[in-house]
């Protein structure tokens, strides 16, 4: 095993929507600390604005949690939106609210400078500096030296990693950390020879802000509850650490949450399927619960990871269009209607029987309705003269890519 490699194991709230509530928070700190993660990073994008109003509420909990956890919070600001680099009164407005965040107990700080124009605006910033880069390298430096530990997201922060801006974020203090995404924002694939490159252009092995399970803008059709998948077996040869990115819906979240926690904890062996069961039946518990929420979570695998939306019934939907193309109707009625009926049930218990983990379910309840709509439709199709169509256009939450074969 190798899980002294990463070095930061954790999540980071980091996505754009309504932020967890200061008990979701609280819980997720036990839940970090219990499976061997080390970090939560505080970033909502809904305090991006309020840079310079932002208090410390909650933050003395949170730190006390975390210590008990044995979990680092480090407290996240976004002031690049609006920040003057050349205005002292700025930078120093920005220092002392990363300040009280320390005196309140946070571990490190993280100055956000992502999702904003790769230009200087303020007529005073473009007199002041060269570039963009020569303007943040000199906030950098200013909050490091008012915080002693500082995590930094470039504005360039994925991609080509001889960016010439890349190239200027290496010049950054060695002692400062830095995030990468991949070579996108959404990376599928974290592979060895990319994050080699990343390390040499930053001179340091980068924190990975890796966006998975988020599903917000335009992925949120998508419920992000398969396992972590995609990343290299030996990435901590080039990385600091991996803190995963959430989704708004928190407890569905936990379930990708701790198939990444098993992959930091062992790279070289972990298997992503192993790992998903093992998460389902901590999370979901066990009985018919976990084999109703089982069959649904299989068929809303799609995401950045995974470009498949449901293997499975893809796969019963192939014989049961090879069935009809035979001239066994009756078979292939039969054998779709069996898998329609899977699906159905566990869509009625999910939705309406007496589940355990309610808080879960109702989570995912648009993508079930969705799931048990697509379930009668199935049964339908088995029962009636539905033939394949391969042009009917369809963008469904639940295995929409099967369901647009079918026509009536």
């Amino acid at each position: 095993m190798k899980s002294a490699g990463f070095a930061v194991r954790g999540v980071i709230e980091g996505f754009y929507g309504r932020p967890w509530s200061h008990e979701q928070r609280l819980d997720l700190l036990g839940f970090l600390g219990a499976r061997g993660m080390n970090t939560y990073v505080y970033a909502p994008k809904a305090d991006r604005p309020s840079w310079r109003e932002t208090g410390t509420r909650g933050l003395g909990e949170l730190a006390e949690r975390g210590r008990q956890a044995g979990v680092d919070v480090v407290y996240c600001l976004s002031p690049g939106l609006s920040l003057r680099y050349s205005d002292a009164r700025d930078v120093r407005t920005l220092c002392e609210a990363f300040e009280r965040a320390m005196e309140a107990g946070a571990a490190g700080a993280g100055l956000l400078l992502d999702d904003i124009p790769m230009r200087l605006r303020h007529p005073q910033d473009v007199g002041a500096f060269d570039d963009l880069a020569e303007a943040q390298l000199a906030l950098v430096d200013a909050v490091f030296a008012r915080t002693g530990r500082l995590i930094v997201c470039p504005t360039v922060y994925c991609g080509d990693a001889d960016d010439p801006y890349v190239r200027a974020m290496g010049l950054i203090d060695a002692r400062v950390e830095l995030f990468w995404t991949g070579r996108s924002i959404c990376s599928p694939t974290i592979d060895l020879a990319d994050a080699a490159a990343v390390t040499r252009a930053l001179n340091r092995a980068p924190i990975y802000w890796d966006n998975y399970p988020v599903n917000d803008v335009a992925m949120g059709h998508e419920l992000h509850i398969g396992p972590y998948r995609g990343r290299d077996r030996h990435l901590y040869r080039f990385a600091t650490g991996v803190v995963a990115n959430g989704m708004e819906l928190y407890e569905s979240s936990k379930i990708a949450f701790a198939t990444v926690a098993d992959y930091l904890r062992d790279p070289e062996g972990y298997d992503p399927e192993e790992s998903w069961e093992r998460a389902l039946a901590d999370l979901v518990g066990d009985g018919e619960d976990l084999a109703a929420y089982r069959v649904f979570a299989d068929n809303v695998r799609g995401s950045c990871l995974e470009p498949h939306d449901a293997p499975r019934l893809t796969g019963v939907l192939e014989q049961w269009a090879f069935e009809r193309e035979s001239g066994d109707a009756a078979a292939a009625g039969r054998l779709l209607a069996v898998h329609a009926q899977e699906l159905l049930d566990a869509a009625g218990h999910l939705l309406r029987g007496p589940v355990r983990r309610r808080a879960l379910v109702e989570e995912a309840r648009p993508w079930l309705e969705e799931f048990e709509q697509g379930a009668l439709a199935l049964l339908a199709a088995a029962r009636q003269d539905v033939r394949p169509h391969p042009r009917r256009p369809a963008r469904k939450r639940v295995f929409g890519d099967c369901l647009e074969e079918l026509s009536w």
